[in-house]
């Protein structure tokens, strides 16, 4: 039945409409979609065995919900994704500030309308889009903006004392009333701010400045915290804590393909810059590497977290860093290149926070680190690793690389080169196309093109070769020439008076 064209209250009775709190609302919502096997939260990638099941508990057990993790781990997302899990339409007292349920009004304003016009009293329907709030915790956030105030004007205006009821001035929680409210950092709300938030859970009535008011509100509350923001900037009272029946932890995408799985969803691309450049799985596996090396990395704050949005953007940058090459050399189409993983570095130093021996480095240097580690890491699963085959009695598959960088050869691949030029430099490196061709002879062009590049970048960051950073690009030459040549470098500094 079409209850939307219902628009007073005798004739929301004479259906027969049945109200439900809003966790039962809930609760009966998601009973339909498990029952249909649909795994609803689209969009969530990488919690289908830990979050989501323990969310749909949570919420089949009507409870209040913290989601507590670090930065950037789609708490908030999740919480706006329960709203489809309400009904589509309710009904609500027309005029009502809190959008009083017809059929168990609480304020003043919607008992009134119904004494006055009883089943007459029009009606009027909410969108469940309508029916979410979000609060950002700041240490500025008062009484008065989450629960309400006493309006001297409205008092003045309609000549009431302070005693009535019709004086006060509802915050955001009120106004969430039958609706989903989040409070998002939690513990950076003040203590006291805590407190009355709990008297409203508890107690079910609103205190303001000595006047009190029994409101039994409707509200389903999900609120995310960081688990270092306990210790850093606040802490969530113990009362309050107490009040919150589940807690559910995050966490970070357990592998890279789940990373990459988010991180193209979420990637904001043009049409052009998805049909124009070509971006092979080798690099879009760097990309998401480089979040793993640093949230395991010595110089970067582990407690602080590193978002998933690291990749998110550091992918867009990569792909823009390729595009801006390929409108500079006036070319119709391109290829993501490793050298093009410098374009990366803004996205990772906005990013991450260093403690103090990655301060010591600074932070393009942290980045260009964390770049060097995800190559080295993904490097044995093309070629062969290169110290072992160093000391292997066998044939050495990198020895006429390193050997042609022995005999005083370099090579700079720089953000500029065309894609003729950047295949014609990689192509003169002896033994570097027989060595991609060996071990992965059924690529295409652009793809040993990449590999032959990959292969200098693993070679470097095993110390078989010396890799220099350049403004736009990198160099590689002989590692012992580089460590004579930098030898040199420091004699010619040396004051001899």
């Amino acid at each position: 039945m079409d209850y939307t064209k219902i628009n007073t209250l005798g004739e929301l009775k004479a259906a027969n409409y049945i109200s439900l709190p809003v966790k039962d609302e809930l609760r009966k919502n998601l009973i339909k979609q498990l029952q249909a096997k649909d795994a609803g939260f689209e969009g969530i990638l990488g919690y289908d065995e830990t979050v989501i099941p323990e969310l749909q508990t949570a919420i089949l057990s009507r409870h209040n919900i913290l989601l507590l993790g670090l930065r950037g781990q789609a708490k908030t997302r999740i919480a706006r994704l329960m709203v489809n899990l309400l009904d589509e339409y309710i009904p609500y007292v027309t005029g009502s500030e809190i959008f009083d349920d017809p059929l168990k009004p609480i304020s003043w304003f919607a008992k009134h309308q119904i004494l006055i016009h009883a089943d007459k009293t029009p009606v009027s329907w909410q969108h469940r889009s309508e029916r979410y709030t979000e609060k950002l915790a700041t240490p500025d956030v008062t009484v008065a903006d989450l629960i309400g105030d006493v309006d001297p004007i409205k008092a003045a205006t309609l000549k009431l004392t302070y005693n009535d009821e019709r004086v006060i001035h509802f915050g955001l929680i009120p106004r969430a009333h039958r609706s989903i409210f989040v409070i998002n950092e939690l513990p950076d709300l003040q203590a006291r701010i805590q407190v009355a938030l709990f008297n409203m859970l508890q107690e079910k009535d609103i205190q303001i400045r000595g006047f009190k008011l029994r409101l039994p509100l409707d509200v389903q509350f999900v609120f995310t915290a960081n688990p270092e923001d306990y210790t850093n900037r606040g802490s969530i009272v113990t009362p309050l804590k107490d009040r919150i029946e589940s807690q559910i932890l995050t966490h970070y995408p357990k592998n890279i393909s789940i990373s990459r799985k988010i991180t193209s969803q979420e990637a904001k691309l043009t049409d052009e810059q998805k049909t124009l450049i070509e971006v092979d799985g080798l690099v879009k596996n760097l990309v998401e590497q480089v979040a793993f090396e640093a949230r395991k990395s010595e110089f970067i704050d582990q407690k602080s977290g590193v978002s998933a949005r690291l990749t998110i953007s550091a992918y867009e940058n990569l792909i823009s860093t390729a595009e801006r090459r390929m409108l500079i050399n006036g070319e119709k189409k391109t290829t993501v290149r490793l050298s093009d993983l410098t374009g990366i570095i803004p996205a990772i130093t906005g990013k991450i926070e260093l403690v103090y021996e990655g301060e010591l480095e600074g932070p393009a240097k942290v980045a260009n680190i964390l770049i060097g580690k995800a190559i080295k890491t993904l490097f044995s699963l093309y070629f062969p690793d290169p110290e072992k085959a160093k000391k292997s009695k066998t044939a050495n598959p990198y020895l006429e690389i390193t050997e042609w960088f022995t005999d005083g050869n370099t090579l700079d691949l720089l953000d500029s080169l065309s894609d003729a030029q950047y295949k014609k430099a990689l192509i003169q490196v002896s033994g570097l196309n027989e060595l991609v061709k060996s071990f992965h002879p059924k690529l295409s062009g652009n793809q040993t093109l990449l590999l032959m590049e990959f292969a200098l970048h693993g070679l470097a960051e095993y110390s078989q070769l010396n890799k220099d950073y350049h403004e736009g690009g990198f160099g590689f030459s002989d590692m012992f020439d580089s460590l004579f040549s930098n030898e040199r470098d420091e004699d010619d500094d040396i004051d001899f008076r």
